[in-house]
């Protein structure tokens, strides 16, 4: 049923804003997908890369931007988008897509084992290496694995110099081996770590995923939000007095950006105002994230100085 009255939202979203408090609250708070330009750019490198003819060199993409910008949600995404499959005439499983976090320190048999944790078949934690390499490579022959991503690679850099060289060398290996693209994401120390192999940077394209900043892009964001979130007024986000406080605040990175909307929203939820004004970033009681508080308080107490 559409609710009419509520025609500042989307048509799908109006139903939302007629529920109750607990359930707007909880509905702003759930997880959900928001496509960005840059997201929406980096997903489209990557099927690219997964339509790749197997071929000696494959390319390679270094996914990196600060923390808080959507490295991990993108790979979800693509996850979801390539989903393993089973068949159960043949009793096969089908796995387009690998993705592995980065062990906490880039030793041999650890990365195997989060590799085949990532298949859904964890090998035995006493194997050596060599064994659960073999097991690997089997498994992602039989799966029908075209790409493999590895997540938070900069933790590699938590290894002795000869633990990283080891790590290199075998994503290197698994990359010709198995003659499928190889994705790594992380911050800008992990493109600093793979510059330490020169043979291996080579290969990889580099998708930088860049702050935000006050120009028509974020103004776009704000006003997408302002039509999705289930607050009963409309609220114009995409007013400059607006971006520039949410900057502010956030700093440009995307996950502060969405915490500090879905701080402000629940704020206006339960205060009655029923939607998101400039005002909305200085009350004294708002719970903010931590970094926004810091920012808060500095204008707070700026202000207070300056009476």
């Amino acid at each position: 049923m559409v609710v009419t009255e509520y025609a500042h939202l989307l048509p799908a979203y109006q139903s939302q804003a007629a529920l109750g408090n607990d359930e707007r609250v909880a509905w702003i708070r759930s997880d959900r997908w928001l496509e960005t330009a840059q997201a929406k750019s980096a997903l489209m490198r990557l099927e690219d890369l997964l339509s790749y003819p197997p071929r000696d060199r494959m390319p390679c993409l270094l996914l990196y931007g600060d923390t808080g910008m959507g490295k991990t949600k993108i790979i979800r995404k693509f996850l979801r988008d390539h989903a393993a499959s089973f068949d159960r005439a043949s009793g096969v499983t089908t796995m387009p897509v690998v993705a592995m976090q980065m062990p906490a320190e880039p030793v041999e048999r650890d990365i195997y084992g989060e590799l085949l944790n990532a298949m859904g078949a964890p090998g035995p934690a006493s194997e050596a290496a060599f064994r659960l390499k073999g097991v690997c490579r089997s498994l992602m022959r039989s799966m029908s694995v075209r790409m493999l991503i590895i997540d938070e690679i900069h933790a590699m850099l938590t290894g002795t110099f000869r633990q990283q060289r080891i790590f290199l060398n075998v994503i290197r290996f698994l990359a010709n081996d198995l003659r499928v693209p190889l994705v790594c994401a992380g911050t800008d120390l992990a493109r600093q770590a793979l510059l330490t192999d020169p043979q291996l940077a080579e290969r990889f394209e580099a998708f930088h995923l860049e702050r935000w900043s006050n120009d028509q892009k974020l103004a776009q964001l704000l006003s997408s939000l302002a039509c999705i979130l289930p607050l009963r007024e409309p609220s114009q986000l995409g007013a400059a007095a607006i971006r520039r406080r949410v900057l502010d605040l956030t700093e440009g990175v995307t996950v502060r950006i969405f915490r500090l909307m879905e701080t402000v929203a629940t704020d206006a939820i339960r205060s009655g105002r029923e939607c998101i004004t400039p005002e909305s970033f200085d009350r004294d009681d708002l719970v903010l994230p931590l970094v926004a508080m810091r920012r808060h308080a500095e204008r707070q107490l700026t202000r207070r100085v300056g009476r």
